[in-house]
């Protein structure tokens, strides 16, 4: 994931701004992390460079 989408990037749920946790990167490119909304406290995982922004009940039922 590209730093830069974190200004457009936004909590599904509540529209509010996210804050980035990087766990791993290559080069510019976030590769494994977190996002997390600055309301709700909810967590996005970002995995493979692929930011998750389902809310996690359905991130629940996609892996199931």
């Amino acid at each position: 994931m590209d730093e830069d989408l974190m200004d457009i990037l936004c909590c599904p749920l509540d529209k509010s701004e996210l804050e980035l946790a990087v766990d791993d990167r290559e080069d510019e490119e976030v590769v494994t992390g977190t996002l997390t909304c600055t309301e709700c406290n909810t967590t996005y995982p970002i995995e493979d460079s692929i930011p998750n922004l389902l809310p996690p009940d359905m991130r629940d039922e996609a892996t199931a």
